[in-house]
């Protein structure tokens, strides 16, 4: 095997890695968008700003709502995603950002 095509293969397989990176960007997004999918449009901007760290109160604030109502959306945002606290719902949503890749299993 020459040089010229060592260097062939080892540029195709830098060239492969990068897609696989984009490949793996476009699945985390994904996630993302199914998880959201589960909240109605209400709840996924209430969730969102729970994201951002923002509190019940403060998220009352920004749209003027009452908070009998932000509550209640929270606790439906809850119960769709079977956690007990928001702080855990919030997690649940990070992790799909930080999953690690997975290994690929050989078969012989």
């Amino acid at each position: 095997m020459g040089i010229e095509n060592i260097l062939s293969v080892a540029s195709d397989l830098v060239d492969e890695v990068a897609r696989l990176k984009s490949v793996e960007g476009e699945c985390k997004i994904l996630k993302e968008k199914i998880f959201m999918m589960q909240l109605t449009r209400a709840e996924q901007k209430a969730f969102s700003l729970a994201i951002d760290g923002l509190s019940t109160l403060e998220i009352q604030d920004i749209f003027y709502k009452e908070e009998c109502t932000i509550k209640n959306q929270g606790r439906n945002i809850l119960r769709k995603l079977n956690t007990p606290s928001m702080t855990e719902a919030v997690q649940q949503f990070q992790n799909l950002r930080q999953e690690p890749p997975q290994k690929l299993i050989r078969t012989s």
